[in-house]
């Protein structure tokens, strides 16, 4: 796809997000958490499993077909780089069912080889 990266980043989809779908190594926790955003916008259920840490990992994952995620806004990371073996990343994400909201999160990676894991999340409060 040469149409814009879901996760904004004002790459296109086959630059971004897409060879990390495909099967290529997140280089940073953020590039982890855009391209879990990107599947939830694609509704990609099997990245999202293949992406989180067997640990926490549920047993399966329906995602809701009425609901469409269309921006993320990454807040703030702390470590999650290319040599760091594990990673925060706070982020609003935004999106439109029912109803328009958006989620308020802080959530943890860890890297285990090349390869990063979303492990779990905080839902924060959304500061005034």
């Amino acid at each position: 796809m040469t149409t814009r990266c879901p996760c904004l980043s004002g790459e296109t989809y086959d630059a971004c997000c897409g060879p990390l779908h495909r099967g290529e190594p997140a280089p940073t926790a953020e590039r982890l958490m855009r391209s879990r955003f990107s599947a939830f916008a694609l509704g990609d259920a099997g990245y999202l499993l293949r992406s989180w840490h067997p640990s926490t990992r549920p047993a399966e994952l329906t995602l809701d077909a009425d609901v469409r995620w269309y921006r993320l806004d990454i807040e703030r990371t702390e470590r999650g780089g290319p040599f760091d073996t594990d990673g925060v990343v706070e982020f609003v994400a935004h999106y439109k069912g029912a109803e328009r909201g958006s989620l308020h999160e802080v959530s943890r990676f860890v890297r285990e080889g090349r390869d990063w894991f979303y492990v779990d999340a905080v839902t924060a409060d959304r500061r005034a």
